[in-house]
């Protein structure tokens, strides 16, 4: 049976379920209780839910897969603000709510609990698009209350998911960055931040742009059961060299950082991306807040039940006893002999690499808004 948590900053109820078999290309294996909702309905093990199908390409594993839904969400804002003093970042913007990536340990998980939804399965495979989203960026952009500063792109959920690809809305939203050369920091696992090369060289000329490529593990084998749908590690190096090649300033976060489990992997992966020309770097340790407590604890008793109890053991020693932390100050780093052995091994790795350990914030100074000039000369200003 699946551990029930008793966090302070977990849901009050749980339900215990039996490990559940593994889903074909995604993290989570099951969909838990919405903390918001007042009843549960339990699956009945044996029937089938209409959601999953069995795969047929004759793996013969027994493993199931969930087809993945795209809904549209009509939000009528897109740049959205928050205060926190350890996210790096005032300003954010999400074109998808939801992942397909579908990293297990992925903190935004529980945001789709307000939607509805669950954090588990819903998170990854049904995913809401914000079709407006270049038409309300033009549109906030433009507005004289706008004042020019960072907006970070996949503040919550990674823009370059798998269905950006097909839908390229996240190209069109820097497209209108672009249009006003307002400062933009993306955060990406995926490759494909390169087919926007070309924009993102034309910002980085003013200063406007700059890419943190993340890299949780240099080990495909772990990579593929844990973040099952990004790029492969070797792609994502791939990228940030495509990147510093065409003159983004571009950089690395290890993160986040699993102790027992992926800890060993940081000086590697730092050399690893200093010799890809990152010039930047930064770390996070994992954090299990809510529903992606369980949700891990269920994925480390499918993939390594002979490493659950180290790991979760090892995250406790490093959150007080607990398996997480919400403290500003804490919850990025963790505390205690264990989280300060990581930040020496982060410091003395980016040194040895000859990679900067504090990413410079692109600057305002090339902002122009092309619509407020209209609007403008309409009046007669």
């Amino acid at each position: 049976m699946a551990e029930e948590f008793d966090d302070a900053s977990s849901a009050p109820r749980r339900i215990a379920l039996p490990v559940a078999l593994p889903v074909r290309g995604r993290g989570a294996a099951e969909n838990p209780a919405n903390r918001f909702e007042h009843s549960y309905h339990a699956p009945n093990p044996d029937a089938e839910d209409p959601r999953d199908h069995v795969d047929d390409d004759g793996a013969g594993d027994g493993a199931r897969a969930a087809p993945t839904q795209f809904l549209p969400d009509h939000s009528r804002s897109i740049i959205a603000r928050n205060d926190s003093p350890d996210v790096g970042f005032t300003y954010s913007l999400n074109a998808y709510r939801g992942c397909e990536h579908g990293c297990i340990y992925c903190y935004a998980r529980p945001t789709h609990e307000t939607l509805g939804f669950s954090a588990g399965l819903d998170f990854e495979s049904r995913i809401l698009v914000k079709h407006n989203a270049p038409d309300l960026l033009r549109h906030e952009l433009s507005a004289a209350r706008w004042k020019p500063a960072v907006i970070a792109m996949s503040g919550v959920t990674d823009c370059y998911q798998p269905v950006e690809r097909k839908l390229q809305l996240t190209r069109r939203c820097l497209e209108t960055l672009r249009d006003f050369y307002n400062p933009t920091v993306i955060i990406t696992k995926n490759h494909l931040v390169t087919r926007d090369i070309d924009i993102l060289a034309d910002m980085a000329r003013k200063n406007a742009a700059a890419v943190m490529v993340s890299i949780t593990t240099l080990r495909d084998d772990l990579a593929r059961i844990m973040e099952p749908r990004t790029s492969r590690p070797q792609r994502r190096f791939e990228a940030v060299r495509a990147l510093a090649s065409a003159g983004v300033p571009v950089g690395v976060m290890v993160a986040p950082v699993i102790p027992a489990l992926t800890d060993e992997e940081m000086p590697d992966i730092l050399a690893a991306a200093g010799q890809a020309g990152a010039m930047y770097a930064g770390y996070t340790l994992v954090r299990l807040p809510l529903a992606v407590a369980p949700l891990f604890d269920d994925w480390l008793a499918r993939h390594m039940p002979d490493r659950r109890e180290k790991i979760l053991n090892r995250i406790r020693a490093m959150r007080e006893g607990r398996l997480n932390d919400a403290d500003f100050g804490r919850r990025m780093t963790g505390q205690g002999v264990f989280a300060e052995q990581l930040r020496q091994v982060f410091a003395l790795s980016c040194r040895r690499a000859g990679i900067g350990d504090r990413f410079p914030e692109p600057s305002a100074g090339a902002f122009r808004a092309p619509g407020r000039a209209v609007q403008m000369g309409l009046f007669g200003q």
